[in-house]
């Protein structure tokens, strides 16, 4: 008893003279901007099926609400014997400033090194995790809402399909660069490339070629600028008609359509890999040059959120036909996604103003995804 009396003196003694401060260090530098924050635990997403909402319909990650309630407002403390009370969004609200963190008490209070104004107090023991401070942080920056919103989702989005999808062997620029190199779809020198070994889950190894930058920005740059300039016009612009493919018909080697970055994916979603780079020839020209694009862009029901979303139909734009296979390669077999992340990359999707109504909802706005299980249409 003694001993324990002895340690609750020290402690106290701590938080008031400021006793091992220097050792303290609750700071977090550079908050990362892509973790996912929303005030409650479980969001039901815009587009959710409304008769029955499906596993990736939901984004499940502990919210604010619930970080602030285990650390600060059990029932001895901000639960109910000492104000403020932080029970609540209104009451949690009165020590934030929605979109500056730095200036929110909150963020403040569990952030601090001063052992007097710490939160949960240093004599407590615990502290808030790096993740669990910066959810605060990005949920403060982004306004501090009750509903998510397209801010919120957009960066963790991102984060997901750059991160969880352009790895070396998958969605990567340098990979597709340099595959095309090594059928001479692109003129290289010896120093523009680089090749590595990947041993698949399997045990299957195989050699990759990735082009190196400068060469890879300038090869990069170029066949998207072309891309777009050439599905502007097809008849203007017929010249800009893409020759390069990302199957490899003569091999067992390919390559998936690049997602490094937002531009990419943009690129991916509204000029499908499918019809930009088909894996046979489609129009030869009258001096025997060979085209992979083809010249409808519409004419696809193999379209982004369908590689994603594995509940999800999805129908071709220019015909209206219903496709019947199976999605979501690119969330459980290709990226390893979580039905979570399947979620936020939908709520991001179509929220996000960049991305056209004609990849959202159709030419005529009629609908091009469904839910196979209910045959729910999502419609603007």
């Amino acid at each position: 008893m003694l001993g324990i009396l002895s340690l609750s003196i020290i402690l106290i003694q701590c938080t008031k003279d400021n006793i091992n401060a220097p050792n303290i260090q609750r700071a977090v530098v550079n908050p990362d901007s892509t973790v996912y924050s929303s005030f409650y635990d479980t969001v039901i997403i815009e587009k959710a099926d409304p008769n029955a909402p499906r596993t990736n319909d939901y984004i499940i990650s502990t919210g604010v609400q619930s970080i602030v309630k285990t650390n600060c407002s059990s029932p001895a403390c901000h639960g109910d014997k000492v104000k403020p009370l932080l029970t609540n969004y209104e009451q949690i609200m009165t020590m934030v400033t929605p979109g500056n963190p730095e200036g929110s008490k909150l963020y403040q209070l569990v952030t601090t090194s001063d052992v007097n104004k710490a939160m949960p107090p240093i004599n407590y023991g615990v502290d808030l995790s790096i993740t669990e401070k910066t959810k605060i942080y990005n949920w403060i920056r982004h306004g501090a809402s009750q509903k998510p919103g397209l801010i919120d989702f957009k960066p963790a989005a991102m984060a997901v399909l750059s991160v969880g999808c352009a790895s070396a062997s998958c969605h990567n620029q340098a990979t597709t660069g340099g595959e095309w190199a090594r059928r001479l779809h692109v003129a290289v020198s010896p120093g523009d490339t680089v090749n590595f070994l990947y041993t698949e889950p399997g045990g299957r190894v195989r050699n990759y070629s990735q082009l190196k930058d400068p060469k890879l920005t300038q090869v990069w740059t170029a066949y998207k600028d072309s891309i777009r300039k050439f599905y502007l016009d097809t008849v203007a612009n017929a010249s800009f008609r893409p020759v390069k493919t990302f199957a490899s018909p003569n091999t067992s080697q390919s390559v998936r359509g690049p997602l490094n970055n937002y531009d990419d994916i943009l690129l991916d979603i509204m000029h499908p890999k499918g019809v930009r780079s088909n894996s046979s020839v489609v129009y030869t020209d009258p001096n025997g040059k060979r085209y992979y694009a083809r010249g409808d862009q519409y004419n696809t029901a193999s379209l982004f959120l369908w590689y994603l979303d594995s509940t999800l139909q999805s129908a071709n734009l220019r015909t209206k036909v219903w496709g019947t296979n199976a999605g979501g390669s690119m969330a459980y077999d290709d990226g390893g996604l979580t039905p979570s992340e399947v979620a936020i990359v939908k709520s991001w999707y179509f929220a996000d103003p960049n991305i056209p109504d004609a990849w959202k909802y159709g030419l005529d706005g009629s609908g091009i995804f469904r839910y196979k299980a209910t045959g729910h249409i999502i419609k603007k």
